[in-house]
C-alpha cells in the first residue's frame, strides 16, 4: 500500500525554530520548522497533554512549554526526564512546492508506543 500524503500548509507559515499545530480529523499533530526541514509528532504532551507546538524548540527537540518535558523532534523520545518510558508517535514530512505534505502513518520505530 502506497503512502498517503496530505497537503498541510504553506511552508512559509510556519516560521524557522517554531511550531503550529494542525487538526486533521480528530487528531492535533504539531509540526515544526527547523530551518532545514519540517518535523511532526503529536500535538500533546504526554505527561500532561501541554500543546507541544507552543513549547521553545532546542536543537532538534521541543520543550513542553507546561513542565519542562523536552521530547526529541526525529525520534519522540522523551529526553528529559531522562529515563521516560513513553514517546511521542512522529510523523513523516516532505515539501513539494512550497508546500508542507504529511503522512498520518505513523513512523514505524513508534507504531507500538504506548503514551
Amino acid at each position: 500500500m502506497s503512502e498517503q500524503w496530505i497537503r498541510v500548509t504553506e511552508c512559509e507559515n510556519i516560521p524557522p525554530r517554531e511550531g503550529r499545530a494542525v487538526l486533521l480529523g480528530d487528531r492535533e499533530i504539531a509540526i515544526f520548522n527547523l530551518g532545514d526541514r519540517f518535523l511532526a509528532v503529536d500535538g500533546r504532551c504526554p505527561h500532561q497533554g501541554g500543546p507541544l507546538c507552543d513549547g521553545i524548540v532546542a536543537g532538534n527537540a521541543v520543550v513542553c512549554p507546561l513542565h519542562g518535558w523536552k521530547v526529541n523532534l526525529e525520534s519522540g523520545a522523551i529526553e528529559r526526564p531522562a529515563n521516560s518510558k513513553v514517546c511521542v508517535p512522529t510523523y513523516a514530512t516532505k515539501v513539494e512546492g512550497g508546500v508542507v505534505l504529511l503522512s498520518l502513518t505513523p513512523t514505524p520505530e513508534l507504531r507500538s508506543a504506548t503514551l
